[in-house]
């Protein structure tokens, strides 16, 4: 046995498929010999086997041992409340069905909910699947109800005292992996901004070979912060680690991937055109870099720590010493300093968000309405229904996958009564092992099915000729099916898991019921009957699954994004709410205020950026379920992250600026300076929905962008320089520097709508 162990073990996950084989053996055998042997109560022992068999085997449970123990705790009121409707509402077929779409859908829509609650959908469905059937026995209401707790209190104990596989690395350390990636990026960009080699000490008599060698270094750097980057993905998490809840935690992890990434962008500006050297910048930088790496120790150490204000404070200094300056500034320098400014402004957030993710309470300099991290002051009850809300609708393929569940499950218990099928149960329980998210994948599962449950009903119809009614055989053999099917079975193929499964089933049902030797045929009868319905519900509801869904996400988001590049604008030029907040000598030491101002009338309470965020989130869900399908994968597909990075840009950069507006406090932009912003604005949008459009035609027809924005050519920055060289001391030097840090946002939007057509043309 050594040398298939050891093959084993070297398999990928194989370990873990050995790990669950043991557990589902331990767990779910033990209860079932125990209540059908010690106490002859075979209802009991099967709703204990089926109380352990859909957490060992199909249910994720995320986390640390105590937290998981904690997580199958809280099944028990789940499943004892699931078993009880079940079994009241298999009276009949149709009630029986009502209960099951309710059930199906609540189950896997709560998936909106992240990984610990997504894991459980299929356990929970099968808790009410099982006594749905017939016979209609309320009587037997508390065996079932016993015997599913001994199930589900052995789970947690074997869970306990069984080894586990090695666990995926916490999203917060991969995080942490992609912020002290952006730290070092930052620092070498640093370097390279400072001139002469960063510290003087080139080996040419002009610097030149030290900035070569800084520039080569920072773009090494700038590749593993790209790397770092992507590993954060959505789609590139292990499903237990991905941070899709809305916990504090989950929702703060988020915001400071956007912030670093929003980070990198910027640097990857500075390493295109920086003009050096520019010790004020390059100081920023390194203090931006330190607070990136302490934001990087915070998440990998879990614990918030104290908050460090030197970055804060280095930002206050760099924007007054811009602003002191600005007589003699050139249309370059004023977008060179907004973006290292920006960049600033993003490491700050992101150690802000790192710490709020372990605890800490929203700093003071955050507490105002519209601020960057509004879901710190929420209660749970208010952000989880946040999020419930965002995915009720009919393009979100979370909602997709509950309603095509639901109905799949509805119609086939409404069948199968019917039809009267012996063992119905099977049928349902085919549904849910097989049903994909695609049509395409759905009928790509069906036939290694049908060939394994062939295999499988041959040998078990052989068995039961050749044993009969011998029950010390079916006792004995039940383990070794066990170990070695759900251990081996997932390693080999879909095919070989079914023909272990099916040999299991008539295994342990030849223990509680005379043996039969037409059961292995029913069993194949019901897994075709249940393949061939949820093979049809795939194809009539969302037959392409996000394959046909994510590229209509993504155009929305893009084009919601081009809607906010202007609506942000016309709010930063005219204002964006009433209520007065700190300038920057009353701004809690943040440094990106644009100074005290009159505030402008109007509906403010509008968020120009929601219906944007909105659209993000559910491109981003379609994009993480897409990446997990295997057929029908669209060919002429742009890389989708590029595809959305105009809209991940417009987003991320808006909410700094909306957050350093203050609500509509702020200066007044003069009305040529407001024009010009609104008519680059008008620019932008248009090149990110011409983008848009190569993407809407699958790459059919390129555009021509109205870009590049050479900064010497820029209407607002030579509005802005105007502006400080004609005015002089009556210059207002928070409206001119709120000029230039808005062009350089747009500007940078559409650098991204620039690289989605060039991505695309290749």
């Amino acid at each position: 046995m050594t040398g298939p162990l050891r093959w084993l073990l070297r398999q990928d996950q194989g370990p873990e498929h050995l790990r669950r084989a043991v557990w589902a053996a331990v767990a779910g055998l033990t209860g079932f010999y125990v209540l059908r042997y010690g106490f002859g109560a075979p209802d009991m022992a099967l709703y204990a086997l089926f109380g352990a068999l859909p957490l060992t085997l199909f249910a994720q449970v995320p986390g640390p041992a105590e937290q998981r123990t904690r997580t199958f705790l809280a099944v028990l009121p789940a499943g004892w409340t699931l078993v009880t409707a079940g079994t009241l509402l298999a009276a009949h077929s149709w009630s029986a069905a009502c209960g099951l779409f309710v059930v199906g859908f609540t189950a896997s829509f709560l998936g909106v909910g992240g990984p610990r609650l997504g894991g459980l959908a299929a356990a929970f469905q099968l808790y009410y699947l099982l006594p749905c059937f017939p016979p209609y026995a309320p009587e037997a209401l508390a065996g079932r109800l016993g015997g599913l707790t001994v199930g589900i209190l052995l789970t947690a104990l074997v869970d306990r005292l069984l080894w586990r596989d090695e666990q995926p690395a916490p999203y917060r350390v991969i995080l942490a992996d992609a912020v002290d990636a952006v730290a070092g990026y930052c620092a070498s960009t640093a370097r390279l901004m400072a001139g002469s080699g960063g510290s003087g000490g080139s080996s040419g008599s002009d610097g030149s070979d030290g900035e070569a060698a800084d520039r080569s270094g920072a773009r090494r750097d700038q590749e593993a912060a790209y790397q770092a980057l992507q590993a954060t993905l959505l789609s590139r998490v292990a499903p237990t680690e991905r941070p899709t809840s809305a916990s504090l935690r989950d929702r703060a992890c988020y915001d400071v991937r956007a912030a670093v990434r929003h980070v990198r962008a910027q640097l990857d500006r500075l390493l295109a055109g920086a003009e050096g050297p520019d010790p004020g910048a390059a100081r920023l930088l390194d203090c931006a870099a330190a607070a990136l790496r302490d934001a990087g120790r915070v998440l990998r150490s879990g614990a918030a720590g104290p908050r460090n204000d030197a970055l804060a404070m280095a930002l206050s200094s760099f924007r007054a010493d811009r602003a002191r300056r600005l007589v003699s500034v050139t249309a370059l320098r004023l977008r060179q300093d907004s973006v290292v400014q920006t960049a600033a402004t993003g490491a700050l957030l992101a150690g802000e968000g790192a710490r709020i993710a372990f605890g800490a309470p929203l700093d003071a300099r955050w507490q105002w309405p519209g601020g960057p991290f509004p879901y710190a002051a929420l209660r749970a009850p208010s952000r989880w229904w946040r999020r419930l809300r965002l995915h009720l609708t009919p393009r979100s393929v979370l909602l997709q996958n509950a309603l095509r569940l639901a109905l799949a499950l509805a119609g086939a218990r409404l069948i199968v009564g019917a039809l009267d099928l012996p063992h119905g149960f099977w049928v349902l329980l085919t549904i849910i092992s097989l049903m994909r998210t695609s049509a395409a994948d759905t009928r790509g599962a069906l036939p290694p099915t049908f060939l394994g449950v062939a295999a499988g009903a041959v040998l078990a119809t052989l068995m039961l000729v050749v044993v009969g009614d011998t029950p010390a055989f079916y006792i004995a053999a039940a383990p070794v099916v066990f170990l070695v099917g759900f251990s081996v079975g997932p390693v080999l193929g879909t095919a070989w898991t079914q023909a272990a499964l099916t040999l299991v089933l008539i295994l342990l049902f030849a223990q509680i019921l005379p043996p039969d030797r037409h059961l292995p045929a029913m069993r194949l009868l019901d897994v075709v009957i249940g393949g061939s319905l949820g093979a049809v519900a795939s194809l009539l509801a969302w037959p392409k699954g996000a394959g046909g869904e994510l590229r209509r996400s993504v155009v929305t988001f893009m084009v919601r994004g081009a809607e906010a590049c202007k609506a942000v604008t016309l709010g930063l030029c005219q204002g964006s709410g009433s209520s007065p907040g700190p300038g920057p000598e009353q701004g809690h030491g943040i440094g990106i205020g644009y100074g005290p101002g009159r505030g402008h009338a109007g509906n403010h309470s509008a968020d120009p950026l929601r219906p944007a965020h909105a659209a993000m989130l559910l491109a981003q869900a379609a994009h993480t379920q897409y990446r997990t399908e295997h057929a029908g994968r669209d060919r002429a597909a742009p890389p989708w992250e590029t595809a959305m990075q105009p809209g991940h840009h417009t987003v991320s950069g808006g909410e700094l600026f909306l957050a350093a507006r203050r609500n509509g406090e702020g200066p007044d932009v003069p009305a040529d300076a407001t024009t010009v912003l609104m008519t680059l604005a008008d620019r932008v949008a248009d090149d990110c929905l011409r983008a848009t459009q190569l993407v809407r035609s699958a790459g059919a027809d390129v555009p021509e962008l109205s870009g590049p924005y050479p900064a010497a050519e820029s209407a607002p920055l030579r509005c802005a320089v105007a502006q400080a060289q004609t005015r002089g001391p009556d210059a207002d030097p928070a409206a001119i520097l709120l000029i230039a840090d808005t062009e350089a946002w747009l500007t940078g939007v559409a650098h991204d709508a620039a690289r989605v057509v060039r991505t695309a043309a290749r």
